[in-house]
């Protein structure tokens, strides 16, 4: 499960934040300032931090920076302000984008997804799980004796989950990586890529299964006979 930090002294956002994460499948560490958060570093490592710029001590730039430069931690900034020097002084810092409060909770979800993605190793050509083989350069799935052709964005979808075996995807992390972060259809889409890749998956793999995780998104699973 990805670990998050979240930095605000605001006690509300930093709740309201950490509300929507855990319900994204997001496992959350929490700090009010600065100082705490350098705290929580020395026992959890988190794979991003979303840091509020405005807080008493050491702003969110001189956090970034710390986080950026000692960790090597991308970093999601929020501010109520929109100015381009603030933005430039983030991004200066080493911030790796830029939320304006008030912002909507499923933007943030889209930003963050964005970011851990960038942040990913390069995918390997071939995955393995269970008994299917996705050949990422061919965009061939195979079991046995029997081969798959996917329609693209199925293959994409499958290709995903098959590469972290039982690690919850959360439904904006899918859509946005595979259709972007512009795509303006509703989720009702992934419902029908997955329920189609279930069809095809139990033809010839009865191993291999796409798990619905209620209210966070999907997982693939091997079944070991």
């Amino acid at each position: 499960m990805r670990k998050i930090l979240v930095v605000d002294d605001d006690k509300h956002i930093l709740e309201l934040v950490s509300i929507h994460l855990t319900r994204a499948g997001y496992h959350v560490l929490k700090a009010e300032n600065g100082v705490q958060a350098v705290g929580v570093l020395q026992s959890e490592l988190p794979d991003l931090a979303i840091v509020d710029v405005m807080m008493p001590g050491m702003n969110g730039f001189e956090l970034t920076k710390k986080l950026h430069d000692d960790w090597d931690i991308p970093v999601l900034l929020l501010t109520a302000k929109g100015e381009l020097e603030d933005k430039e002084q983030g991004f200066l810092a080493g911030s790796d984008d830029y939320l304006v409060k008030p912002f909507e909770p499923k933007e943030l979800l889209f930003r963050i997804a964005a970011i851990l993605r960038r942040y990913d190793k390069p995918a390997d050509s071939i995955l393995q799980a269970g008994s299917v083989t996705i050949n990422r350069k061919s965009f061939e799935v195979t079991a046995g004796s029997s081969t798959l052709l996917m329609p693209l964005k199925e293959f994409e979808v499958l290709a995903l989950l098959a590469s972290k075996p039982n690690q919850v995807f959360q439904r904006a992390a899918i859509m946005e990586s595979v259709w972007g972060y512009d795509y303006e259809g509703d989720e009702q889409t992934l419902n029908t890529h997955i329920k189609r890749i279930r069809e095809r998956l139990a033809k010839i793999a009865a191993d291999v299964e796409i798990v619905t995780v209620r209210g966070i998104g999907y997982k693939l699973e091997v079944h070991r006979s």
